[in-house]
């Protein structure tokens, strides 16, 4: 049994006939708000580094701070929603949510707004680990397909709507209203939560808690990217980071001890033994790695190296999200008509392409605006022509029977690999704005993005060849 009874629905609306849609909308609004939050940011940080003067290397942790804490406790809320119950997690989701925003567009100093940001981190992976099911467990198998695209469709929106929200708020209002923004829709959401989410019913009693799992796992991560954000900042070879890869590397290898010994495992390491799941998960990753590692990186050419306006920044940076759902249902239907890898490398292909044009022609200031935008387009339709049939290819890798835990796992490295792309792309822009800074003076910022965009070149490179990976005869 849940610790607290979870209040039921009001009973006006659950005698309608459209309560389920009631429900569908409550979940939109989590992942909506979760997703807008993850790429409204991105366009804020040049803006958050001269506020608070502060360094790339400090101000990268106010994008990393959510995602990390999200991908951290992602799997830890998953299963303590299924021992104690969905609803009072979720809505507590909401409420810290919605107070990390409000405190963060508070902030007297770049430390205080990581710190709330960590806040958000918390409530998102509250939000993360309930939204999905909460739909899938509300609504009847024959309307069940309609929700999951309604949801699906709302993802998108919050990524799409980022930078160009983000863009006109910066403008118009300010920092602080980038993390305000969201406060009236989570006050909102926990109080029509209340209202209209069901009590859990299916209740895993009897079963423990894998605590040293969720111990390990959530070190192992924050630890891992630790390490990559700190390469600009700490010598390969000093004892700090010696010492975190070195902790990351155990810390693993605990979480895998640990889980192969518990009565009930925190993920399912079955999902493992198969080759193309793998696979596709590590490609999930890479495709969220390209994306917010772009989205860093160009938020900073755009407004501090070619001096665009946040608002115009943020409608060129809207192209990549825009292409990509529209782009992500034609990558499904060509893969099966032409075969998932066939699809997925072509995608990284034109990601490949959009990013030598932006290195070589888009980024210098006699690029005209028309190959900007174009080289944008080209990289959102690459990514959509790659993320979705990978999603897929690795939902339909796992059996019927991981298929839950499956798409957990997937979640966990969607948000990682976000953090793994901003981690990366950040460290190398900082470290070669340095070098500049040592052996020419001054910080020719477009010169250290362009040198940076290699590094996107390479995860393009990686997600090709997970694209290749077929599975086993055996599977």
């Amino acid at each position: 049994m849940a610790l607290i009874a979870e209040p039921k629905p009001a009973a006006f609306l659950a005698r309608q006939p459209y309560y389920p849609w009631l429900i569908v909308g409550v979940s939109c609004t989590g992942t909506f708000l979760a997703q807008l939050d993850a790429s409204i940011v991105q366009l804020a940080l040049p803006t958050l580094k001269q506020t608070f003067d502060v360094s790339v290397d400090e101000v990268r942790w106010v994008a990393i701070a959510y995602p990390l804490l999200y991908a951290s406790f992602l799997a830890v809320f998953g299963r303590l929603c299924e021992i104690y119950g969905r609803k009072l997690i979720y809505l507590s989701g909401f409420a810290l949510f919605t107070i990390g925003s409000l405190l963060s567009g508070l902030a007297s100093g770049i430390e205080w707004l990581i710190g709330f940001r960590v806040i958000q981190g918390f409530g998102g992976a509250m939000l993360g680990a309930n939204a999905m099911a909460v739909l899938v467990k509300s609504i009847d198998a024959e309307r069940r397909g309609h929700a999951i695209g309604v949801y699906t469709t709302a993802q998108a929106v919050g990524v799409s709507a980022g930078p160009f929200v983000g863009g006109m708020v910066l403008e118009a209002l300010g920092w602080q209203w980038v993390f305000w923004v969201v406060v009236p829709f989570g006050v909102a959401a926990t109080v029509f939560g209340w209202l209209v989410l069901p009590v859990t019913l299916d209740l895993t009693r009897g079963r423990p808690f894998d605590f040293a799992g969720a111990l390990f796992l959530v070190l192992s991560l924050v630890l891992a990217i630790l390490a990559l954000n700190q390469t600009s900042v700490w010598p390969l070879t000093s004892p700090a980071m010696i010492g975190c890869i070195l902790a990351t590397v155990v810390f693993f290898w605990l979480f895998i001890r640990s889980e192969r010994s518990a009565a009930w495992p925190l993920m399912d390491l079955a999902l493992f033994r198969y080759r193309a799941f793998v696979a596709s998960g590590i490609g999930v990753a890479l495709g969220y790695a390209l994306l917010f590692g772009m989205f860093f990186l160009m938020s900073f050419a755009l407004i501090h190296g070619l001096h665009n306006s946040p608002h115009v920044a943020g409608i060129k940076l809207a192209v990549i999200p825009v292409a990509i759902g529209l782009c992500a249902p034609i990558g499904i239907a060509l893969g099966e008509r032409l075969g998932s890898p066939v699809v997925r490398v072509a995608g990284v292909a034109l990601v490949g392409a959009a990013l030598v044009a932006l290195t070589a022609i888009a980024l210098h200031p006699i690029g005209s605006l028309v190959t900007g935008l174009t080289a944008f387009a080209v990289f959102g339709i690459g990514l959509g022509l790659f993320m979705a049939p990978t999603n897929h290819a690795a939902l339909q890798a796992a059996p019927a029977e991981h298929s839950i835990q499956a798409s957990s796992t997937i979640n966990v490295l969607r948000v990682f690999g976000s953090c793994v792309g901003v981690s990366i792309a950040s460290s190398v822009m900082s470290w070669r704005m340095a070098e500049y800074d040592a052996y020419f003076g001054g910080h020719p910022l477009i010169d250290a993005i362009e040198s940076s965009l290699g590094v996107l070149v390479i995860f393009a490179a990686l997600a090709a060849a997970v694209s290749l990976v077929r599975p086993r005869a055996s599977e």
